[in-house]
């Protein structure tokens, strides 16, 4: 496919080409990870300033996205990757291969260093606000190393959520200490004042008046914020696709419904008398559990549930609002994960009021009229919806008049399920019953 970024992203390639060190601070879903490999190819293609690059990302990150941007874009040809995952031999194995990147899951960054194996002079850090605590061992065999590597790229969308400490053990991996100093008890006296204490034990700091002030000027000459307002006209929407699979046992159940629409799970039978009702069960399966018999739950995966965990904390505490559709997807995320549903006017006050880190609605309660643009500017289907009305509806109560950022609507789409066709027929903007019973028939009975 044919890159053609918009012009922040070429501002931000620009920036990492001139800084050798740098971090993006970009919201989710503008595309830090193209803008990174556009300027690592040049790097290491064209102008032959680097040689060997380690991508550390979270685990599904650097499994997925990172190899899928690469295989994706033509530009990129020639940066050739290895993924360093798996057990012990898989990833000695990977660190074996000739290759321009190794992109590694941050669990193993410290298997890595301890076993001797660094010889990298480039690292790019997606999520650096994962290395937030310098009492992480992560954090600590980095810090090691960090002096025998020339580039470093940090990616976060809010480094700093809960307090600017987290921001010191961040920067340290970029600069060594060079802006925020060497050592973060000279930081926290520096810039901060005891809170909350008990006796001689502080439980909390606050920054000293002027504090936060200072420290984004020291850090501004190698951080830049995508906040977009500064690139974009506002406001915009970015569409963004995050793709999960199921394992082949349950891809099999799957398709054995979508064939015969009658499945046998758990002891409990699964059925669809016609097009529509298939369709809904199909969804519900892509979701990860289905109605049986009297309406019980039967789990079939839990794939959405790690993707919008990954969403969640790549947030970092910027609030998201969850799109769900069945009552069982409800259930389950609320079993998961700390939220809360928008249902009263004090929901949406608080949510408004940027109190509600994840927030769940469900589009037939989004109507015309409500106004959520104040509270967060990130949408995640976690369930598709036919309804063209209420997907845009849901969208809309962030993207309006009002909202400052760019709205990111993400979708958590399940391969080779009718995820797939919704979200074609929502590309198309054609919502017709005409186009759901098609997109069932078709392969109803095993036809293709």
């Amino acid at each position: 496919m044919k890159y053609k970024p918009h012009s922040y992203q070429e501002y931000a390639k620009e920036f990492i080409l001139a800084h050798p060190v740098c971090c993006l601070m970009l919201d989710m879903g503008l595309g830090k990870t193209i803008i990174t490999l556009s300027a690592l190819w040049l790097l290491a293609l064209d102008s032959f300033d680097i040689g060997k690059i380690l991508v550390i990302a979270p685990k599904r990150v650097a499994e997925d996205t990172w190899p899928k941007e690469m295989a994706k874009w033509e530009h990129l040809t020639g940066l050739t990757f290895s993924l360093v995952l798996g057990n012990q031999k898989q990833r000695e194995e990977a660190l074996n291969k000739r290759a321009f990147v190794y992109i590694i899951n941050r669990e193993n960054v410290s298997w890595l260093i301890e076993n001797g194996q660094w010889d990298f002079d480039t690292v790019v850090i997606d999520e650096l606000s994962s290395f937030k605590s310098n009492k992480a061992q992560r954090f600590k065999t980095l810090k090691k190393v960090r002096p025998k590597v020339q580039r470093v790229i940090g990616l976060t969308g809010t480094p700093a959520p809960n307090s600017l400490l987290d921001l010191w053990p961040q920067l340290y991996l970029l600069d060594m200490g060079q802006r925020l100093g060497r050592f973060i008890g000279g930081y926290r006296e520096r810039f901060f004042k005891p809170d909350k204490r008990n006796r001689e034990i502080i439980y909390s700091y606050k920054t000293r008046d002027g504090a936060e002030e200072k420290i984004y000027e020291l850090i501004s000459d190698v951080c830049i914020s995508m906040k977009a307002v500064d690139f974009l006209d506002m406001p915009e929407k970015v569409y963004n696709r995050i793709e999960v699979s199921m394992e082949k046992k349950e891809q099999q159940l799957y398709d054995r419904f979508q064939k015969d629409m009658v499945l046998s799970l758990g002891g409990e039978d699964v059925d669809a008398i016609n097009a529509a009702g298939l369709s809904n069960k199909l969804l519900q399966m892509a979701n990860g559990a289905v109605y049986g018999e009297d309406r019980k739950v039967l789990r079939i995966h839990d794939r959405k549930l790690d993707a919008l965990e990954d969403l969640i904390e790549a947030a970092n505490g910027k609030p998201i609002l969850v799109a769900y559709w069945y009552k069982h997807d409800l259930a389950r995320i609320r079993k998961r994960f700390d939220v809360r549903t928008i249902d009263t006017p004090e929901d949406i006050d608080d949510w408004n009021a940027e109190k509600i880190p994840v927030a769940l609605i469900h589009p037939a309660s989004a109507g015309h009229g409500l106004n959520l643009q104040e509270g967060g500017s990130t949408v995640v289907w976690f369930g598709l919806t036919w309804s063209l009305e209420l997907y845009q509806q849901l969208n809309a109560r962030l993207w309006r008049q009002g909202q400052k950022n760019t709205v990111v609507i993400a979708h958590i789409v399940t391969r080779g399920t009718h995820d797939e066709d919704v979200m074609k027929a929502l590309e198309r903007k054609d919502m017709r019953q005409s186009a759901l019973i098609a997109a069932v028939k078709a392969r109803i009975g095993g036809a293709s």
